[in-house]
């Protein structure tokens, strides 16, 4: 199968066809708008925090996309956005109300939607808040001004919400404290990791939130009203962060540059995948913040919405809904609901911007995906990133990202512990693939078939000469007996942990291609066999996975999966078992491709290194750990 690569658009014309989809996700929620317009409940089975956050999530989600049009239009506003939502905040902010909000001190989702209205109110003050009544923009104070001093923020991108409603606050004579944004600024600066990238708090959490929420506030927070007076008040220098912070985002637009395929796929890792073209948002992060090349961030974030519409997204009901390419409920976390997929709204952000912006005059751009092969480690989530030009596919080898510290013993995520992710594929999403890791995984199993988990492993360090990426880990593999009690919110579920061994994992990556070797130490005596997975694909990909390697012959098969995943198909998973658990080194050649592999690497063992052959004759040598 070819590679499907959008035409690329001038300026004009992406914002024009940018504007008339986000103008149809508006058009597609009015029908479900409460009569005082402060809720809107969208169809579908409620959320786990239930109706009323709901249709707080619906207002608030939507208003970030309205205020992104009324900006980006100097006001101008012929479909009465402006009305409309100013009569929710009347009704919302209204304790007497039967239609009000939710407030932050009665449910943390709250502050999550304080945020978007907050930014919104700052972003379009000209047109909603300095034509609100008086007593309007008191209860609308009063109701943001509950998160100050607020102590139950959880430790990850959470701190920006407070310091985005604080900073509003500060701006229209409300309360604020400088001790919570001295705090949170503090947090934002612990999460900071090389290479432009931030975890998404204290573990090793790396996936979308860096872009789309880590790296967004930060460029969007020093253009509101009173940030240079919340931050002097804080101590911090505003120009100096804001610097640094646009340097930072500078030096992670290129990994996330090479992590969009061709046909305008994210990559399908971490939580709230839902949100789905939300991750477009770092790119326009970039053109407010004056960083990267504006023909080509815009050519990525445009390609990203087209991709999901070309995949009809929205439905002809004009409705975002839990799912991917089409409704898939299995996809949302505990605190997803049928308002949170307009998170999306972020990337649409750009049409904030007004037409005269270079990012919208700028010429277009190709991706990195257009031009060539590229292959790089992004260091702080320990991933070789390798995207191929003759199929558009980003694929990524994961040695460094859990949802977890080293050391920890709870359940894989498949949505960040395995060792695969790419923009064509979804790991196996399934209760069976939550319990028993099966596709991209090295596992010890049971005579019964239950498969271990490496959350908590530790990367080691590979050397390596060629043309290739090597990343290597140690992991103290366990079977897990997990508690479903807990809320699922993407990580791995806890559980109690069995010891099962140690298996010491080295990735040698250059093109489609993954030279996987495995060893195996100090196994339990329940542990009968190893088997490693490779890529769960669906129609229209070819997954290969083939031995290279071994003083015992593995057993070779695949495993077919109905539903497993938010994408369309059945997925195939190969797999190699090794009975009994091999001494020594153990290697497989693993390929993600669009066609069928006509060649495959070489693989040489001497002693202490690993020289590979790669199909087209480069060899690289790894010296294994």
């Amino acid at each position: 199968m070819s590679r499907h690569v959008p035409a690329m658009q001038t300026g004009p014309e992406a914002r024009a066809w940018l504007a008339g989809y986000a103008d149809r996700l508006l058009a597609g929620v009015r029908p479900y708008t409460s009569p005082s317009g402060s809720l809107i409940t969208l169809p579908g089975a409620p959320g786990g925090y239930g109706t009323a956050v709901d249709g707080l999530e619906g207002f608030a989600r939507t208003f970030l996309l309205a205020g992104f049009r009324l900006a980006g239009e100097d006001g101008a506003d012929p479909t009465g956005l402006a009305e409309r939502y100013a009569a929710g905040l009347a009704a919302g902010t209204d304790s007497a109300h039967p239609e009000r909000w939710t407030r932050p001190e009665e449910h943390g989702q709250a502050k999550v939607e304080a945020a978007s209205l907050a930014l919104i109110l700052d972003l379009t003050r000209p047109w909603i808040w300095d034509r609100l009544s008086p007593d309007v923009q008191e209860r609308t104070v009063e109701y943001l001004a509950s998160v100050v001093g607020d102590p139950d923020y959880p430790d990850n991108n959470w701190v920006w919400f407070r310091i985005v409603v604080e900073t509003f606050l500060r701006s229209v004579g409300g309360p604020f404290s400088a001790d919570d944004v001295v705090h949170d600024l503090a947090a934002h600066d612990r999460f900071r990791r090389p290479g432009g990238w931030f975890a998404d708090g204290p573990e090793r959490s790396f996936d979308h939130y860096a872009g789309w929420a880590l790296h967004l506030y930060p460029a969007l927070w020093p253009r509101m009203s009173g940030a240079a007076e919340v931050a002097a008040a804080a101590g911090d220098d505003l120009a100096a962060r804001s610097a640094s912070d646009r340097e930072h985002l500078a030096r992670y637009l290129d990994d996330a540059l090479a992590l969009v395929g061709s046909d305008g796929s994210p990559l399908i890792q971490g939580r709230s995948l839902t949100y789905r073209f939300a991750a477009a948002a770092p790119f326009w992060a970039g053109a407010f913040a004056g960083v990267g090349r504006p023909g080509q961030l815009r050519e990525a974030a445009t390609r990203i919405v087209r991709h999901f519409a070309e995949h009809e997204v929205p439905g002809p009901d004009g409705l975002l809904t839990l799912g991917w390419h089409h409704p898939w409920r299995p996809i949302a976390q505990r605190y997803s609901g049928p308002g949170s997929p307009y998170w999306a709204s972020k990337g649409l952000l750009g049409l904030a911007l007004p037409a005269s912006h270079e990012v919208w005059t700028a010429a277009p751009e190709p991706l990195p995906a257009d031009v060539g092969d590229v292959l790089t480690v992004a260091t702080a989530p320990g991933w070789a990133i390798s995207t191929t030009r003759d199929d558009g596919i980003a694929r990524v080898i994961n040695h460094g990202t859990d949802h977890a510290v080293p050391g920890a013993d709870g359940g894989d995520s498949p949505l960040y512990a395995r060792f695969g992710y790419s923009t064509a594929t979804s790991p196996l999403l399934d209760a069976e693939a939550w319990a028993s890791p099966l596709d991209q995984s090295v596992a010890l199993l049971t005579a019964t078939g239950q498969a271990t988990h490496r959350t908590g492993f530790e990367p080691v360090q590979v050397s390596a000469v060629g043309a290739a990426a090597v990343l290597g880990s140690v992991a103290d593999v366990h079977w897990v007996e997990a508690d479903l009690s807990v809320p699922d919110h993407g990580s791995g579920r806890p559980g109690a942990a069995t010891a099962a061994g140690r298996i010491t994992t080295v990735s040698i990556v250059r093109g489609a291609w993954e030279v996987r070797l495995a060893r195996v130490s100090e196994s339990s005596a329940d542990a009968v066999a190893l088997r490693i997975g490779g890529w769960a694909a669906g129609p229209g990909l070819v997954s290969t996975l083939v031995p290279l390697l071994g003083d015992v012959a593995p057993v070779c098969g695949e495993t077919t999966s109905d539903d497993a995943t938010p994408l369309a198909g059945p997925t195939t998973t190969p797999w190699s078992r090794y009975a009994p658990v091999p001494d020594g080194w153990t290697a497989v050649g693993i390929c993600l491709a669009r066609t069928p592999a006509t060649r495959r690497p070489r693989l040489e063992l001497t002693t202490g290194q690993a020289v590979v052959t790669w199909p087209d004759g480069e060899q690289t040598t790894a010296t294994l750990p």
